[in-house]
């Protein structure tokens, strides 16, 4: 049996003495989407959260963290977070910026700590998944834990 190769996430969860499940997933290079990872790990999309970076005008950088299904609505994320408005960082960027590429991108143990948002559907769940900072595992941890690590702040940020 293979080593289980921890991730910088892991790492500081760890040190954080946070609890989390890895759950193991297989990559499809051509479907990196939330609700494929959802649908391998047979976990219903409200609870299988999507990293999305992005820039306010005002504030800089930000992070997302919306259920798979859903998308990010960038006027109602702009208005919780104090910004005119916001946009997506480009794909090219990420890696530099948080040290994660698009399809593993967690919340925790970016390069920088950013201003950390999830969508208020977080606010039903007692565990959610986020990804464990590579393609092919996510996190399942308890929904207080990776709130109060991340700083995060509830908002209502995707679209109806």
């Amino acid at each position: 049996m293979s080593k289980l190769v921890k991730t910088n996430a892991m790492r500081q969860l760890d040190a954080a003495k946070i609890p989390y499940t890895v759950c193991s997933y297989e990559v499809d290079e051509n479907d990196l989407s939330g609700t494929h990872i959802a649908d391998q790990l047979g976990l219903p999309y409200e609870q299988v959260f999507k990293t999305i970076v992005t820039r306010g005008d005002k504030t800089g950088y930000l992070v997302f963290c919306i259920p798979c299904h859903k998308e990010i609505d960038l006027k109602r994320a702009a208005a919780v977070t104090g910004n005119k408005r916001i946009e997506p960082v480009q794909v090219k960027e990420l890696l530099g910026l948080t040290g994660y590429i698009r399809g593993g991108c967690s919340p925790v143990g970016m390069k920088k700590k950013f201003p950390t948002y999830f969508d208020q559907s977080a606010e039903g769940l007692e565990k959610l998944t986020v990804s464990a900072g590579v393609r092919g595992m996510q996190l399942l941890l308890r929904r207080e834990d990776i709130l109060s690590f991340t700083g995060a702040v509830i908002g209502d940020v995707t679209a109806k």
